[in-house]
């Protein structure tokens, strides 16, 4: 594994983090996971299995540590570490046109509304939802609204760390 790809996946995750922290709650207390959106440029720009399951599990226990939902925790590891695989494996099936702005935020889409869905699902396996809200009202609040800013997230963030990969010289992306 690269030494400088490590340094600029451990910097997406980062950065994830902090726009995670600092995002503001959409329904009690609950907010969009741009930890989420950081690990799919990640893996659109360095798509390989090693990289892929490094940034699940990272990005998991990130995002578990920031996460504001009551026992959210262990549903955001599991999430972020099945997500990824599922998210590389769609990246893989369209390859040759991803790296497009339009499938990557396709994919970013997708990608949400699969990791909302396993957080979700999990989190009621193991936690229950909190104040006894249901799986659908969450999905309708949380999920969709985080599904459309990491969408649009993706329009604007993806061709800015494309620029800077192509401006340059010593760095190589997939």
């Amino acid at each position: 594994m690269n030494t400088r790809v490590l340094v600029i996946l451990s910097l997406f995750a980062a950065i994830g983090a902090v726009l995670h922290m600092v995002m503001p709650p959409f329904y009690n207390g609950m907010k969009p996971d741009m930890i989420l959106l950081m690990m799919f440029i990640g893996i659109i720009m360095f798509p390989s299995m090693k990289n892929v399951t490094l940034l699940g599990i990272v990005t998991g226990f990130l995002s578990a540590l920031t996460s504001t939902f009551p026992g959210g925790f262990l549903p955001n590891i599991i999430d972020k570490i099945i997500t990824a695989f599922l998210f590389y494996g769609l990246f893989l099936v369209v390859k040759k046109i991803a790296n497009k702005v339009a499938t990557a935020t396709v994919l970013a889409v997708i990608g949400t509304i699969v990791s909302g869905t396993i957080f979700l699902t999990a989190a009621l396996l193991i936690v229950g939802l909190p104040g006894g809200v249901a799986f659908t009202t969450l999905f309708l609040t949380v999920v969709l609204p985080a599904t459309l800013f990491n969408g649009a997230a993706m329009i604007i963030i993806l061709p800015i760390v494309q620029s800077i990969f192509k401006r340059s010289k010593n760095l190589t992306v997939a």
